[in-house]
C-alpha cells in the first residue's frame, strides 16, 4: 500500500527531514517558513525520537545551533524566511568554509510579491555567494525528496545545503509519497578537530577546498534527477525554468505536450552542459524564475553567443511580483487569459488590530502623550503592532527590520530629536532589540523604549516568545535603571495612569523602558478553548 499524504510544501519538508533521520530543527517564526517547525513540534514520532524542536531567539542563533548539532555528527535543519537569512548571514556564509560533519540543510522561504514581508529578496544569491549547493523544488513531492537527497549530499561533500522555496510552494498542498524512514545518526566528532576553527591559516585552506569542490557540485547538477532536459521539435524557442515556475509553465499545456525544448532546473550550481545544449540548439531562450533574474544574468555571462535571452531582466516577464500561469503565457506569445477584473462589489477592509488587542490601549495612551509635540517621533518594528501605522491610530513612523526601532530611535535622539520613542514587541525585542538598548544605555541616549508584551509571537501564529517572564531582568542586565523600567496594564480603565507614566518617562533625559503587558486576545481565546476541551 502506497503511503501517500496530502501536505503543504512546508509539511513535506518537515516530514522529509524526519524521515531522513533529523535530530534537531532550529528556527525563528517567519511566514512562509513557520509551518515547517510547527509540523515537527506536533508530530508524535518527533517526540518519540526526542528531536530538538523548540524556537530559537533569532535566525542567527538558530543557524549557529544547527551548526553545533552538525559538529556533533547529527543531522540538523534550520528554517527561516528570506529576510531571516540576512540575520543568519554571518554563520551561514562561514558554514560553507567550516563545512558540515552531520548533514545540515538551511531552508529559506522567499516571498515574491511581499505577501507578508519587507522585500522580494531572492535567497539563491546567498547560496551562490556562499558557494553552497542549492535545491529548489517545483512541487511538494520534490520538496520531500530533496530533503532526503540534501542530507545525503551534505554528508557526502561535508557542506551545508540551501533549500529555497517560495510562498506558493510553502502554502499549497499536493500528494506526497512517503519513503522508508531512517534512524538518526550516532554522535560522531569531526575527524579534524580544527575543522570549525576559522583562524586565517585554517580558513584559507578550507576555502581553497570549498572552491575546488565546486566542480563536483556542478557535476552532481549535470546528472541530478532534479535537472532534466525535455526535447521539443520547435527550436525557435528554448525554455529554462526553475522551481515552482515549472508548474506555471505546465498549466498553459493541459495536454502536457510542450513543443519547445525545456530545461527544468531544481539543483544548483547550474548544469552548464545542459544549459549549453539548450542555448546551442535554440534560436532564443526564455528564462522563467520566481525571484530575481539570477539565471538569466548568469547565462548571459557564461554563454555570450549573441542569442537573445529573455526573462525578468529584459522585461519580457515583469521585474517585480510572483509569477503565475498568465504571466508565462504572455511571455510566450500565447493568449492573455487573465479575464476581466473582479468587480468591486464590497468595500475592501484594510488589515487592523484585533478587537480587544492590548496594543490599542497602548497606542491611545502614547498618542495622547505626544499630542502636543511635532509628529514623526515614534520608531516601530515588525509585528502585529506595525498596524499602528494605519488609521485610526497613525501612531508609528517606521518599520525597517527586526530590532531597528530601538537603534533608529537612538540615532534620531543623537541627531537632536528629543523625545524619541521606540515601539517593539516582546519577541522582536529578544530577537534583535537587546543590543540596540545596550547601545542606548552606553551612550545615555534620551530614548523611551516601549516593549509591547503580549506574551507570544502573535503575528506568525502565537509561538512561544523567548523573553516571556524575563523582560525586566534583561533590561536591568543591560543597564537600564530600575526606577525607569515601568510596567503598565494596557486597559481602558488605566488610561489616565498609563498616560501619566508615559509622560514621566518621555520627560526623563536618559534611557527608559515602558512595558505595557497584557496577553494577546487571540492567545487568550486559544488557551481557553484548549482548557475547555481538556475538561470535557
Amino acid at each position: 500500500m502506497v503511503n501517500k499524504l496530502l501536505l503543504l510544501g512546508d509539511e513535506a519538508i518537515a516530514l522529509g527531514a524526519l524521515d531522513a533521520g533529523l535530530s534537531g530543527i532550529y528556527a525563528y517564526p517567519g511566514t512562509p517558513s513557520t509551518e515547517i517547525t510547527e509540523y515537527v513540534q506536533h508530530t508524535v514520532e518527533a517526540g518519540g525520537r526526542k528531536v530538538h524542536c523548540t524556537w530559537s531567539s533569532n535566525e542567527k542563533t538558530a543557524m549557529e545551533a544547527a551548526l553545533g548539532m552538525s559538529y556533533a555528527g547529527k543531522r540538523a535543519m534550520v528554517c527561516m524566511k528570506h529576510v531571516g537569512l540576512n540575520v543568519a548571514a554571518d554563520p551561514f556564509i562561514n558554514s560553507a568554509i567550516t563545512g558540515a560533519n552531520g548533514g545540515i540543510i538551511v531552508v529559506a522561504a522567499d516571498d515574491p510579491s511581499m505577501h507578508s514581508s519587507q522585500n522580494e529578496q531572492d535567497s539563491r544569491f546567498y547560496g551562490k555567494f556562499a558557494l553552497v549547493p542549492i535545491l529548489e523544488p517545483s512541487n511538494q513531492q520534490e520538496a520531500y525528496d530533496m530533503v532526503l537527497y540534501g542530507f545525503d549530499f551534505s554528508e557526502r561533500y561535508h557542506v551545508p545545503v540551501l533549500l529555497r522555496i517560495t510562498t506558493r510552494m510553502a502554502h499549497s498542498r499536493s500528494g506526497v509519497v512517503r519513503k522508508e524512514s531512517r534512524p538518526p545518526n550516532e554522535m560522531k566528532m569531526p575527524s579534524d578537530l580544527l575543522q570549525f576553527v576559522l583562524l586565517p591559516a585554517i580558513a584559507k585552506k578550507r576555502y581553497i577546498n570549498l572552491v575546488g569542490a565546486h566542480q563536483h557540485f556542478i557535476q552532481e547538477s549535470e546528472t541530478s534527477a532534479f535537472n532534466w532536459y525535455h526535447d521539443g521539435p520547435d527550436k525557435s524557442l528554448g525554455i529554462l525554468v526553475c522551481g515552482i515556475g515549472y508548474n506555471y509553465l505546465m498549466e498553459n499545456y493541459p495536454d502536457r505536450n510542450i513543443p519547445h525544448p525545456v530545461l527544468k532546473i531544481g539543483q544548483y550550481p547550474l548544469p552548464r552542459k545542459l544549459v549549453e545544449k539548450l542555448i546551442t540548439e535554440c534560436d532564443e531562450v526564455l528564462v522563467i524564475e520566481d525571484g530575481y533574474p539570477m539565471i538569466e544574468e548568469l547565462i548571459r555571462g557564461y554563454f555570450p553567443t549573441g542569442k537573445r535571452v529573455r526573462g525578468r531582466f529584459d522585461g519580457t516577464i515583469p521585474r517585480t511580483g510572483e509569477l503565475n500561469p498568465n504571466i508565462i503565457a504572455i511571455a510566450m506569445g500565447m493568449q492573455d487569459t487573465a479575464g476581466l477584473p473582479v468587480p468591486d462589489l464590497m468595500v475592501g477592509r484594510p488589515p487592523q488590530l484585533c478587537s480587544g488587542c492590548p496594543h490599542i490601549d497602548s497606542y491611545k495612551a502614547l498618542n495622547e502623550v505626544l499630542a502636543g509635540l511635532s509628529k514623526g517621533r515614534v520608531f516601530s518594528d515588525i509585528g502585529c503592532y506595525t498596524l499602528g501605522a494605519l488609521q485610526p491610530y497613525e501612531a508609528i513612523n517606521s518599520c525597517v527590520d527586526m530590532g531597528a526601532s530601538v537603534t533608529m530611535a537612538k540615532g534620531a535622539a543623537d541627531a537632536g530629536l528629543v523625545p524619541s520613542v521606540a515601539v517593539i514587541g516582546d519577541s522582536t525585542f529578544t530577537h534583535s532589540g537587546i543590543t540596540g538598548l545596550l547601545d542606548a544605555v552606553n551612550d545615555k541616549s534620551p530614548v523611551t523604549v516601549i516593549i509591547l508584551d503580549n506574551a507570544t509571537t502573535a503575528m506568525t501564529g502565537g509561538q512561544d516568545s523567548a523573553g516571556t517572564g524575563r523582560i525586566e531582568d534583561i533590561c536591568k542586565g543591560v543597564g537600564v535603571e530600575e526606577a525607569h523600567i515601568r510596567v503598565l496594564k494596557p486597559l481602558r480603565k488605566y488610561h489616565e495612569e498609563n498616560v501619566r507614566i508615559m509622560r514621566e518617562e518621555l520627560d526623563y533625559q536618559g534611557v527608559s523602558v515602558i512595558i505595557p503587558r497584557r496577553e494577546c486576545i487571540v492567545s487568550v481565546d486559544k488557551r481557553m478553548r484548549e482548557k475547555f476541551k481538556k475538561e470535557q
